[in-house]
């Protein structure tokens, strides 16, 4: 369950019209920080991202599920069923007491894992193979963009 300034945190960045990726940033943010923190552990940065990613889209995030072919099909459809459940329609499935066990089950498989899946050296390895990823364009495009918004953070702060 995600901490009520982290929801907070993205209502505001989906008040400032900031996009869907951005406000489930807040998410994964958080979910690095309880990993780093000892709360549970996980197998890699990439299973950190999926998890703060599930949070994101069952706080009511309006994030997509990924494209078919890039990922597995039992992954679309978590994707879907997170999101279905952050809009608030009901769904037909498992009773509440093995809901309960399932999610204890998932709560102690994840303590056993370890912490350095959220290291900084394995957030940076996850952020560079994804953008590896990305095509050239799509790369220079962000990268122009992010130079504009420090050069408008820059000429707020000189003033």
């Amino acid at each position: 369950m995600p901490e009520q300034k982290t929801i907070e945190r993205a209502r505001a960045d989906k008040r400032a019209g900031k996009s869907a990726s951005t406000q489930a940033g807040e998410f994964v943010k958080e979910e690095v920080e309880r990993v780093r923190a000892g709360k549970h552990g996980v197998r890699s940065a990439k299973q950190a991202v999926a998890i703060g990613l599930s949070e994101a889209r069952r706080a009511g995030v309006d994030l997509k599920p990924p494209a078919k072919g890039k990922t597995s099909e039992a992954t679309r459809r978590k994707a879907a069923k997170d999101t279905a459940a952050g809009q608030g329609r009901k769904q037909a499935g498992a009773s509440s007491e093995s809901k309960t066990k399932r999610s204890r089950t998932t709560t102690a498989v994840l303590k056993r894992e370890g912490t350095a899946g959220a290291s900084g050296k394995a957030m940076a390895k996850q952020a560079k193979s994804a953008a590896e990823r990305r095509p050239a364009s799509s790369r220079s495009a962000a990268a122009k963009k992010a130079a504009q918004t420090r050069a408008a953070r820059s000429h707020q702060t000189h003033r």
